[in-house]
């Protein structure tokens, strides 16, 4: 074995890992990620275990709502990377097909799929565990909605971002949601949070959404005045993306989309 050889490949794969986001992400970004939400779920819990009989219902119901939120995200930014891979995305907007249409198209494909997801993982839950989160009936309805519009204007950004430097920052299609985990109060209320994540925290509609549902698994109150709020958060979000994917959009069209292929 020839190990200047060897240390030729090792090389060669390290000096991608500087230049690629994927990569990057991968080393640093997700175990970043993975060690802030579970270091903050691990002392949630052990805190609260005594005030708290429902912690497993909690959590559960916490995992099943963000997935809706990392769905309906999904589809939305894989979609426009499946036409980019596949080399489509000039036809695509050669065609008929307007900008508008196209994300109507997907935002319908990504609550089908959504919602097959949503029933798979409840119908799990209860043979695992047999925990019953339709139990709760149309109180978590509302903030199901809610979660989906989440997803729809994460999607937005992120498109917008793809628009303009293609695959290069695809990774972003994975990890824009994750971004917003930690300030989200998935799994742990907004108070365990440190004071500047805080103001961040109030900032998203999210965290008035699981805090909410906290609320209502915990103390069967239905949160009104969170989903209100969370609500009227989410629509000034999902305007400005709009806005801001138009703008992405525009500027790809002129530049042309054959870069980005």
């Amino acid at each position: 074995m020839n190990w200047q050889r060897t240390w030729a490949i090792t090389l060669r794969h390290l000096y991608n890992f500087k230049h690629s986001l994927d990569r990057l992400a991968d080393g640093v970004y997700w175990p970043a990620i993975d060690i802030i939400i579970w270091g903050l779920t691990s002392q949630y819990i052990q805190n609260s275990t005594q005030q708290l009989p429902h912690i497993a219902l909690i959590l559960l119901t916490a995992l099943i709502f963000w997935q809706t939120v990392w769905r309906t995200q999904h589809d939305v930014t894989i979609s426009l990377l499946d036409e980019l891979w596949n080399k489509n995305l000039l036809n695509l907007f050669s065609s008929p097909v307007t900008l508008k249409e196209w994300l109507a198209g997907i935002f319908f494909l990504g609550v089908v799929k959504m919602i097959g997801t949503i029933v798979f993982a409840i119908l799990l839950t209860w043979v695992l565990y047999t925990i019953n989160i339709i139990s709760f009936g149309w109180t978590l309805i509302p903030f199901f909605a809610n979660l989906i519009i989440v997803g729809w204007w994460i999607g937005l950004i992120t498109s917008g971002f793809i628009f303009l430097h293609g695959t290069r920052i695809q990774t972003i299609a994975w990890g824009s949601t994750a971004l917003l985990l930690p300030f989200s109060a998935v799994y742990y209320p907004v108070s365990s949070l440190p004071n500047w994540a805080q103001t961040i925290a109030k900032a998203l509609p999210t965290s008035y959404m699981f805090e909410g549902m906290r609320e209502i698994v915990a103390q069967n109150q239905f949160p009104m005045a969170k989903l209100l709020i969370s609500f009227s958060l989410n629509i000034v979000y999902f305007i400005l993306a709009l806005y801001f994917l138009r703008f992405c959009f525009n500027k790809s069209k002129e530049k042309g989309f054959a870069r980005l292929e």
